[in-house]
């Protein structure tokens, strides 16, 4: 099991972007150099032509196209799936861990310190939705993807949960300023926030909080969970996700961790209203998503994972949540999973 106290060599880090280099990319980019890891920026078709960030790997469409792998034919343009290629390209070459955030959130230092999978922390496992930011703040505030019915749901003190040694493959990082939050919060609650920087907390196997793609890091068996699905809105694909790995990783008995934040984000520009309208199906179907997964008999081991997959999104294509295209796209995910680790 790994437990290693630093990045190990060949960590990939993956960004997805439409903008050309910003100052975000550049600073990624020298914390990438400084410690050994690399950086690889997935483009799309509004990608600038000229892009080029020496010390950073661009994947525009035709190089993504070049790398023979039948998801980058598949998926749709314009989308925010397309990290998916970025993922396989990491996979593919070796990766032994890999590290997500977007072009907007600058890192601390932090960013690039040690990762450890094993963790003596306290443990939220109560069977239900959990807003853990409010374990790491007084502020009313919530993560993107929480049933809005659930926001107010009152949590156990913080000095009164449990403490024990857990598997954490996956680890959700906040961020500062700008936090993840979602378009109701943001029409009508004050920003910046930030964040407490001395707890963690772990997410047990029953219980539920939405995690993001912007601070994220994985370890190699739950790298299957990171697909993205494409039929569905940009402001759902990273937390419908994390909802299918939440749903595996409790089979498995892996706890998620969300820790201090070591990202600050200076928020792209956003239309807040479109946004709250590309929300709309998690604020109406996010509750029954948790159902639907909850109610699967998923068989735990790793070896498992890939049927798993495709167990939770027929659920979800079967309850209308996905179109069936979504199908499709995801055998090709997993085909191309099984030759890149072959």
């Amino acid at each position: 099991m790994t437990t290693s106290a630093s990045i190990p060599a060949n960590t990939a880090l993956i960004v997805t972007s439409i903008n050309p280099p910003n100052p975000v990319m550049t600073a990624l980019r020298d914390g990438a150099r400084e410690n050994g890891v690399r950086f690889l920026v997935v483009g799309d078709t509004k990608s600038p032509s000229d892009f080029k960030l020496d010390g950073c790997d661009f994947l525009d469409i035709a190089a993504q196209q070049a790398t023979g792998l039948k998801f980058a034919g598949l998926c749709p343009t314009r989308h925010y799936a397309r990290k998916n290629v970025g993922y396989l390209v990491a996979i593919r070459d070796g990766a032994p861990m890999i590290i997500e955030t977007d072009d907007d959130n600058y890192p601390r230092p932090a960013f690039f310190g040690p990762r450890v999978r094993e963790q003596n922390v306290p443990i939220a496992d109560a069977a239900e939705w959990l807003n853990l930011y409010r374990y790491f703040t007084d502020v009313n505030i919530w993560p993107r993807g929480l049933p809005l019915n659930e926001v107010q749901r009152p949590l156990a003190a913080f000095d009164a949960l449990k403490v024990a040694r857990v598997d954490c493959p996956i680890q959700q990082g906040l961020a500062d300023a700008n936090p993840d939050v979602d378009a109701v919060y943001r029409l009508i609650l004050p920003l910046p926030q930030d964040f407490r920087s001395d707890r963690r907390v772990a997410l047990g196997p029953g219980a539920w909080c939405p995690f993001n793609s912007q601070n994220t890091t994985w370890w190699p068996e739950t790298f299957p969970l990171l697909y993205l699905p494409a039929y569905c809105s940009f402001r759902m694909t990273d937390i419908w996700r994390s909802f299918v790995a939440q749903r595996i990783a409790a089979a498995n008995k892996w706890h998620i961790l969300f820790h201090e934040p070591t990202v600050w984000q200076e928020r792209n520009e956003h239309n807040l209203m479109k946004d709250f309208a590309d929300e709309i199906p998690g604020y109406l179907n996010n509750s029954r998503i948790r159902e639907i997964l909850d109610a699967l008999p998923v068989t735990p081991g790793t070896a498992r994972i890939p049927d798993n997959l495709r167990q939770c999104y027929q659920a979800l294509v079967n309850a209308s949540i996905f179109p069936p295209d979504e199908l499709p796209l995801l055998e090709a995910w997993l085909t191309d999973l099984a030759a890149v680790t072959a």
